[in-house]
């Protein structure tokens, strides 16, 4: 299982990356997203794209980050933060993906001090500034069972590979 948790959106200015951020986690594996602020308006527009594109994608807004950390490690999960000054993906992959229950902290501001010490890894997709959404969907590709495979149960809407146009189900 691995959940993201969004830290430091800012509802006036990250709506829509926070947004793309619970779109990409859905549709790259993650089971769903904790958002550490209060933003209906992104909780309702992920839910959308969930119930419209099928799957069990959960989201959840005002959740305190450090109670959710704190909770996801008693209860045996692993805390993985996504930040450009971590070890290198590649170096500790085949590690995380051997843990079970997965918390990856994705930031939008200067992420507190207290996360990377709490984090069981903190993790660089690359050392170089780049998208939060760019780096959650690279480790997720590289984490996550099968992720560009996967299937949506209870989908109402299909998109299906075209070579050239689009073909789009609806059930």
């Amino acid at each position: 299982m691995i959940v993201v948790l969004r830290l430091g959106h800012r509802p006036q200015r990250d709506m829509r990356v926070t947004t793309h951020v619970g779109l990409t986690a859905r549709a790259l594996g993650a089971s769903g997203m904790y958002i550490a602020a209060d933003d209906r308006g992104v909780v309702e527009s992920i839910r959308d794209v969930a119930d419209r594109f099928g799957g069990d994608f959960f989201v959840e807004d005002k959740k305190g980050w450090s109670s959710c950390i704190r909770r996801w490690k008693e209860d045996g999960g692993c805390v993985v933060h996504l930040t450009m000054f971590g070890l290198n993906l590649p170096d500790v992959e085949e590690e995380i993906r051997e843990k079970e229950k997965i918390l990856v902290v994705v930031g939008a501001e200067k992420v507190p001090g207290e996360v990377y010490e709490r984090a069981d890894y903190n993790v660089a997709v690359t050392n170089q500034p780049h998208s939060e959404i760019a780096g959650l969907a690279v480790f997720l590709d590289h984490i996550a069972p099968d992720a560009l495979h996967r299937d949506f149960p209870g989908a109402k809407v299909k998109v299906l590979p075209n070579p050239c146009g689009k073909t789009v189900e609806e059930f």
